[in-house]
C-alpha cells in the first residue's frame, strides 16, 4: 500500500476514533504514531517521539498561550464581561433590537482580553442571557445571539487560535494580529446588521429596553475603563511594536490581574479557578498540539500534502476555485470538530495547496489571507447546524430553549457570516490593509 493510501486510512481511522468520542489530541497521536511506525518502522518512531515533544513544548512562543488564557480566565471571573453588557445595554439597549445589539458589541470588546470563542460564549450566556429573557427577548433569537456573538472571541485579536495558526505554518504572530482587527470589526457590525434586518421584521423577537438617563450611561461606560485600557496595553502594544505577543500576554495577565484585585471582584477563590482554568485548557490545547506534531509526522513520511499540491498544480484548476473548496471543507469540518483540532489537523495537506496558488499576492501576504480566512470559516462552523459548538454551549446553560429553536434564529447569523468571507476572498485588502501600513 502505497504511503497516500496510508494517509488516507489514517485521516479515515482518526475521524473513527474521534466520532467513538475519543479526545481528539490522543486520536491524532494513536493514529499518528502508529502510521509513522507502519511506513518508517518502529525504532524511528521511538526517536522521533524522544525528541519531538521535548522540542515543540520548548518553544518560546507556545508561552503565548496559556498567558492569553490566563488574561481570559481573570477577565471572566473579575467581571469584565458583565460590565461590558451592562455599558452596551445602557448606551444602545433602549432601541429595538438594542439589547442583542449589546449582546454583540459586548462580545467584540471581550474577545480583546480573551481570545477563546467556547469562553467568550459560556461567559454571556451567563452574564447577558438572563437580561435578554427578562425584557422578553425571543428565548431561540436570544441564545442565536449569544451563541454567534462567542465567534469574535476569536476574531478579535488577541485570538489563541491565530497563535496556533502563527506558529503551525511560521508566520508573525503580530502581522496576523493585525489582519484580524478589520475582519473582526466587519464581523461585528454585519451581526448587528443583521439583528436589525431581523428585529425590523419581527419586533417581538427583541423589544426594547427601559431608556437610561445619561448619568447611567456615563456609570456604566466608567465600569468598562479597565476593560479598554488592557484591550489598548495589549493590541496597541503589539501593533507599535512595544510589545511582541508574549509579552503583551504577560502584561495583559498581569493588569487584568491588578485589575480585579483593585476592583475587589477577584478573591482568592475567583484567582484560584482561574489558575485551574488556565491549566486545563492549555493542557488540553497541548494534547492537541502534540497529537497534531505525531500525526504532521505521519503525514510527511506518507507525502500526501506533496502529493495533493501537485496534483492540483498539474489540473490546472483556478485558484478562486481550489480556494472556495477548502473553504467549505472547513465549514462542513468545522460543524462537527473542536476549531483548534480541525485547523491543527488540516492545516498540513491544506497549506501547501494554498501556496502553490497564485493569488497575485506574496507569499507572506498569501500565508496571512489565508489565515483569516481559515479562522472566519471556523467561526461559521460554530454556529452551523448539524452540531455547532458555540449552540451546544448556549443549551448547555440555557436548558430551556430549545436547540431547534436556537439552529432556526441563528441563520441570519450564517447568513451575515456568509457575506463576511465573500467580501474577505473578494478583497484581500480588508485582511492585508493595516499589515502593509504598519508591518
Amino acid at each position: 500500500m502505497s504511503g497516500v493510501l496510508i494517509a488516507v486510512a489514517g485521516f479515515a481511522a482518526m475521524l473513527v476514533l474521534i466520532v467513538l468520542r475519543m479526545p481528539v489530541g490522543l486520536a491524532m497521536l494513536v493514529v499518528g504514531a502508529a502510521g509513522y511506525a507502519t511506513l518508517a518502522g518502529v525504532a524511528p518512531l521511538l526517536a522521533f517521539l524522544k525528541t519531538t515533544p521535548y522540542y515543540t513544548f520548548a518553544n518560546y512562543t507556545l508561552s503565548v498561550i496559556p498567558l492569553f488564557v490566563l488574561m481570559g480566565a481573570l477577565a471572566e471571573r473579575g467581571g469584565l464581561a458583565r460590565a461590558l453588557f451592562e455599558a452596551a445595554a445602557a448606551v444602545i439597549g433602549h432601541r429595538r433590537g438594542g439589547l442583542a445589539s449589546a449582546v454583540i458589541a459586548a462580545c467584540a470588546g471581550f474577545g480583546a482580553v480573551c481570545g477563546s470563542s467556547v469562553a467568550t460564549t459560556a461567559t454571556f450566556a451567563r452574564a447577558a442571557l438572563p437580561e435578554l429573557l427578562r425584557y422578553r427577548c425571543d428565548p431561540g433569537f436570544s441564545a442565536a445571539t449569544v451563541a454567534a456573538g462567542g465567534t469574535l472571541g476569536i476574531l478579535v485579536p488577541p485570538s489563541v487560535v491565530i497563535v496556533v495558526y502563527a506558529i503551525s505554518t511560521e508566520q508573525n504572530i503580530a502581522k496576523l494580529f493585525m489582519a484580524a482587527l478589520v475582519p473582526g470589526l466587519l464581523a461585528t457590525l454585519l451581526y448587528i446588521g443583521a439583528i436589525a434586518v431581523r428585529v425590523r421584521r419581527n419586533p417581538a423577537l427583541a423589544p426594547p429596553a427601559n431608556r437610561v438617563e445619561r448619568a447611567g450611561r456615563l456609570t456604566a461606560l466608567l465600569r468598562v475603563w479597565p476593560v479598554a485600557l488592557i484591550a489598548l496595553v495589549v493590541v496597541g502594544g503589539i501593533y507599535g511594536g512595544v510589545f511582541t505577543p508574549t509579552e503583551a500576554a504577560a502584561v495583559g495577565a498581569l493588569a487584568t490581574l491588578l485589575v480585579g484585585l483593585a476592583q475587589g471582584s477577584l478573591r482568592w477563590p475567583e484567582i484560584r479557578q482561574a489558575m485551574i482554568q488556565t491549566a486545563e485548557t492549555t493542557a488540553m490545547i497541548f494534547l492537541i498540539l502534540l497529537g497534531a506534531e505525531v500525526f504532521n509526522g505521519f503525514l510527511a513520511l506518507s507525502r500526501l500534502p506533496d502529493t495533493l499540491a501537485q496534483a492540483v498544480i498539474e489540473a490546472g484548476l483556478p485558484a478562486y476555485g481550489v480556494l472556495a473548496a477548502l473553504l467549505l471543507v472547513y465549514i462542513l469540518l468545522g460543524a462537527v470538530m473542536d476549531e483548534l483540532a480541525m485547523i491543527l489537523l488540516t492545516l498540513p495537506v491544506f497549506f501547501p495547496v494554498m501556496m502553490s496558488l497564485d493569488f497575485g499576492l506574496t507569499p507572506e501576504e498569501t500565508a496571512i489571507w489565508f489565515g483569516i480566512l481559515v479562522l472566519t470559516v471556523v467561526g461559521i462552523g460554530l454556529t452551523a447546524p448539524p452540531i455547532g459548538l458555540n449552540v451546544f454551549v448556549v443549551s448547555a446553560i440555557a436548558r430551556e430553549v430549545p436547540i431547534a429553536a436556537i439552529y432556526r434564529r441563528v441563520l441570519p447569523f450564517l447568513a451575515a457570516d456568509l457575506v463576511r468571507i465573500s467580501l474577505l476572498v473578494a478583497f484581500p485588502v480588508l485582511s492585508l490593509g493595516l499589515v502593509r501600513l504598519l508591518g
